[in-house]
């Protein structure tokens, strides 16, 4: 069982990596050339355009990298879904999941938030930020979506890592319970929705009429 965990990582990791290393390169060439002007005290011009093609750069790939479901989710309700696959958590977790089956709540620039889907109740918050090295001003925040889609890797990458290294806190620290359970709601009726609209697309086909036959004394 160790030994498939393993291998599939290794493959996740490494169809992850085939699409977003030139993302990566980008951002490492644009990080070298910032780098360079301001050991040469020129300071770059303010692009005022430069967020929303950044933030438009993000949610394609992201797009690329999610599934249909989880894109669908991103653009309908504003964060993804990603159940937990962990079969052990910190001891403070594990207490609360015996087992029971898990998942995460991706926020842009929010904690991740940890719930069990059968009953909504909210477990704790997950704290973890991606800063943007390679900005020569402003915030040193990512894109939106580029925090999404950081989380997203992370936590499909290496689940036990992240949750153990970010900062844990109970729910409503940061996030207001009310909106998370909001939120469950409206996760709930995207899919139910989404179910009937499939069901709609594809309706199923008409059962053939029963054989018919024929008295042959008649």
């Amino acid at each position: 069982m160790t030994v498939a965990l393993c291998v599939t990582a290794i493959v996740v990791i490494a169809l992850l990596s085939d699409i977003t290393w030139p993302y990566i390169e980008r951002l490492l060439e644009r990080r070298r050339a910032n780098r360079e002007a301001r050991r040469h005290g020129v300071a770059a011009p303010y692009d005022p355009g430069r967020e929303r093609r950044a933030e438009q750069r993000a949610r394609e790939l992201l797009k690329s990298c999610v599934n249909d479901e989880e894109w669908g989710m991103y653009a309908d309700l504003g964060f993804i879904r990603v159940w937990g696959g962990q079969s052990g958590l910190p001891a403070d977790a594990a207490r609360d999941l015996r087992g029971v089956p898990y998942a995460y709540l991706i926020y842009p620039h929010k904690p991740i938030v940890a719930y069990l889907p059968q009953t909504g109740q909210l477990l704790n918050e997950y704290c973890v930020e991606f800063p943007d090295e390679t900005r020569p001003y402003g915030s040193a925040r990512l894109p939106d979506s580029d925090d999404v889609l950081a989380k997203w890797m992370a936590l499909q990458g290496d689940e036990r890592r992240l949750i153990s290294e970010a900062n844990l806190h109970l729910p409503g620290r940061q996030i207001d319970p009310k909106q998370v359970h909001r939120d469950i709601w409206r996760l709930g009726r995207w899919e139910r929705e989404r179910l009937e609209r499939r069901a709609g697309a594809n309706p199923a086909a008409p059962s053939p009429p029963p054989a018919r036959h024929d008295n042959p004394g008649t």
